[in-house]
């Protein structure tokens, strides 16, 4: 982590998460409510989703998990058509880079320097471990579905 007080982790992470909510609004052009935040547990299960990792100040990951039809759907709002198949694994993989893209450059403004790594996407039965600290945020955007959006620290 960047700095080692509590106080100090805690004003990261709320950055981060405010951060990601900036960018997921700027990208994303449905309407959506979030959940309060959640403490995860040291592994968790994921059908369908994206990870991408994040270097410098700040070790870790974002994660975005959901079905592959609230993907989908956010895709065709997006571009105005349906995406399956590998249209829509390199969709999701590239919804998880906008919005890392998006928190990266809003973060700088809070003298936070991270890089972004290339979208990795998950399907199937994925378990995902080996994080210090992990908080998840359900999303619920209007007539699509739902997304956990989750950010994982090393």
């Amino acid at each position: 982590m960047l700095s080692t007080t509590t106080k100090d982790q805690t004003k990261v992470i709320t950055d981060l998460l405010n951060g990601t909510f900036s960018s997921l609004e700027t990208v994303v052009p449905i309407k959506h409510t979030r959940a309060k935040p959640q403490l995860l547990e040291k592994n968790f299960h994921i059908g369908y989703g994206v990870l991408i990792g994040m270097t410098g100040d700040i070790k870790g990951k974002l994660v975005l998990s959901g079905e592959s039809t609230v993907f989908s759907k956010i895709g065709e709002t997006m571009y105005g058509m349906p995406l399956e198949g590998d249209m829509l694994l390199s969709f999701s993989g590239e919804l998880g880079n906008m919005i890392a893209g998006g928190l990266s450059t809003t973060i700088v403004e809070n003298g936070i320097n991270i890089n972004i790594t290339a979208p990795t996407m998950m399907q199937g039965n994925t378990t995902l471990s080996g994080f210090k600290q992990g908080l998840r945020v359900t999303t619920s955007f209007d007539h699509t579905g739902k997304l956990d959006i989750m950010l994982l620290l090393d």
